[in-house]
């Protein structure tokens, strides 16, 4: 177990958790957002991010600060707190990024992890290699061996009090991620980073992000803290705290406001495209876009990552409310339908509702029924499986409301899509009291039907009638055939 890390509370695999981070002396409530401060260009100072906006952790690049003279001096003499002016915890990556664009970098595990140690820093990273996507699979294991042995020599170092990141690599192959994820979570390293995700998010390949994260759960621990590489735009956030990612770091902020990009949770948009600025954040009650457009470039540029910065903390705060809530997937949903590609990342999610289901709180305040993807979700596969415990016995009457002809029945269950049939007594319980739309759609028949399957299979010896109210073909061919099935109105 480790014990830097506690889980308090969850919402499919999202969870607000604590990460203690000792060396800092300070308790990161998680999710968090890590913004990245390059030690040489500093948009916004450490110290207002602190301040201004609440940041609990940071990411800087000890690489950087190691090949510069200056930094390298005044870091080992001052300490990294000092240098950049910021009280929480930092973050430190090793290099690795300079590895993957450049192919050398001119420092070991040992002689980086040792050297953000003497500079204080309070999670380091070992100098792993991030295998880009689509990659050969030889390549990839090549590389994925490189980083575990890269992971066994940063066990051997004597780091102190300091956390240290054991990145999960293997491209874009979920097997591999997830043997990736065991052997990381089997060292006594802290924090896992699933690294090589940012040329994914950059071509709107979320599909792909959602199946590589899945594969480095399985892979890891619940109680491993985990922190999705490179992942800094706030539109995909409840996406990836729902798949179980804890820790995001964004240099997103700064990037993007040197190029006027405006950030919102739909997406990104231009400066010089907006008549209006569509956020009640500080920069932006004070000023409009002629405003904005009208400072000095050094100025425009502080004030556009301020407000991205906003926008991107009052998004973490806002997943963070829907896990106490339990409404964290319909969050997620309402942000899937802002753009394609993030609809592609939440249907790769739901085809993980199993391994979702496993640390899918059983009971919650609300399920609301929003479109086609809800009969996917975990609560709808829990109740499939619950469902097929139930022994009904006799003839049993299986009803969307309406009664069919006959009235000689053992017992009548209701059956409302798209959960299928459960009985009477049990109407008033999660998610059985979940909201669904009047007009319901074929795939919440089609999962009802599922359900009805599974309730048939698990009881050969009971007689099954199914009253449905108009059932599409589809849903119907789910249906066993031994249930006689009769046409009602339920009057909804």
């Amino acid at each position: 177990m480790r014990d830097h890390f506690e889980v308090r509370d969850g919402d499919a695999a999202g969870r607000i958790g604590r990460l203690s981070v000792p060396r800092a002396d300070v308790t990161v409530e998680t999710p968090a957002l890590m913004p990245v401060v390059n030690p040489n260009i500093r948009t916004i100072s450490p110290g207002r991010i602190e301040s201004a906006f609440g940041a609990e952790i940071l990411i800087t690049n000890s690489y950087i600060v190691h090949s510069t003279d200056d930094l390298r001096e005044r870091a080992l003499e001052e300490g990294l707190h000092d240098l950049l002016g910021f009280d929480g915890a930092i973050v430190t990556d090793s290099g690795s990024f300079q590895l993957a664009e450049y192919g050398d970098i001119d420092v070991t595990t040992r002689e980086i992890l040792e050297f953000q140690r003497d500079i204080g820093a309070d999670v380091g990273t070992p100098v792993d290699v991030p295998t880009p996507p689509d990659v050969s699979r030889e390549r990839a294991e090549r590389e994925l061996a490189t980083t575990e042995r890269a992971l066994s020599d940063a066990e051997s170092v004597d780091t102190g009090e300091m956390l240290v990141n054991a990145p999960v690599q293997g491209s874009t192959y979920p097997e591999l991620r997830e043997a990736a994820g065991r052997n990381a979570y089997a060292t006594d390293l802290d924090v896992f980073p699933v690294g090589a995700v940012v040329p994914l998010m950059n071509s709107y390949r979320y599909a792909d992000m959602i199946d590589i994260v899945a594969g480095a759960k399985r892979g890891l621990g619940r109680d491993a803290p985990v922190h999705l590489f490179g992942a800094g735009h706030p539109m995909m956030f409840a996406l990836a705290v729902a798949a179980g990612c804890d820790l995001f770091d964004s240099a997103a902020y700064a990037i993007y406001a040197r190029d006027d990009r405006y950030l919102t949770v739909r997406g990104t948009e231009h400066l010089e495209d907006l008549a209006y600025l569509p956020c009640s954040c500080a920069v932006c009650t004070a000023h409009d876009p002629d405003d904005l457009r009208a400072c000095p470039d050094e100025e425009r540029e502080r004030l556009l990552a301020e407000h991205n910065l906003h926008v991107s903390f009052a998004e973490i705060r806002r997943v963070k409310q829907a896990i106490r809530s339990g409404n964290l997937l319909e969050l997620v949903e309402s942000r899937a339908r802002s753009h394609p590609a993030m609809l592609d990342g939440y249907r790769a999610l739901l085809d993980h509702a199993e391994q979702l289901e496993r640390e899918d709180p059983a009971s919650k305040g609300s399920f609301f029924y929003l479109s086609g993807e809800s009969a996917r979700r975990p609560e709808v596969h829990r109740h499939h499986e619950r469902v097929t415990r139930l022994d009904p016995g006799g003839t049993v009457l299986l009803t969307e409301g309406g009664m069919p002809s006959g009235d000689v029945y053992d017992a009548a269950w209701r059956v409302v899509p798209p959960f299928g049939p459960f009985p009477r007594a049990l109407s008033e319980t999660y998610p059985l009291t979940g909201e669904v739309p009047a007009r319901t759609d074929r795939h919440a028949r089609e999962a009802a039907a599922t359900g009805v399957a599974r309730l048939v299979e698990a009881n050969p010896e009971t007689s099954f009638v199914l009253a449905h109210d108009d059932w599409p073909a589809s849903a119907l061919s789910r249906v066993p055939d031994r249930v006689e099935t009769e046409l009602v109105h339920s009057g909804r």
